[in-house]
């Protein structure tokens, strides 16, 4: 199932098509990756204050939350696939729901599309867009 998963790959932010919201972080780099049974996606960016980030996330895609280990925002989250491009994801911060999304790649396969929407430690609600092109 994932080696034909159009998801797998090395996948670099592209930030003239990005539209984040102003004191967020980002993702530079997202990698997904089989291991065994499960997905491995290793993201690496930077925090809200330009401070590197990493985080490595290990589960399946089933909509239920796995950990994830590093120094993101988040400490957990589930994947769940809609269709053969297009996975859902919501990330959570000790339990509770940090921010929530679709995850969709192009029909070439050459670029993906994060859409996302949540609130910030400051209770304000944002909404934003990464798009990503294959390494």
């Amino acid at each position: 199932m994932a080696a034909t998963n159009p998801q797998m790959g090395t996948w670099k932010l592209n930030e003239a098509k990005s539209k984040m919201p102003a004191g967020m972080g980002k993702s530079t780099t997202v990698v997904y990756a089989e291991q065994g049974d499960k997905i491995k996606v290793t993201v690496d960016g930077n925090d809200k204050d330009g401070k590197p980030t990493h985080g490595v996330w290990v589960g399946k895609f089933d909509g239920k939350a796995y950990p994830t280990k590093g120094n993101l925002s988040w400490n957990s989250a589930g994947y769940k696939v809609v269709n053969d491009r297009t996975n859902t994801i919501t990330t959570m911060k000790d339990g509770k729901i940090a921010w929530s999304g679709k995850i969709s790649v192009s029909a070439d396969g050459k670029s993906r599309t994060v859409t996302m929407h949540g609130t910030d430690a400051n209770g304000k609600k944002f909404s934003g867009k990464a798009v990503y092109d294959k390494a």
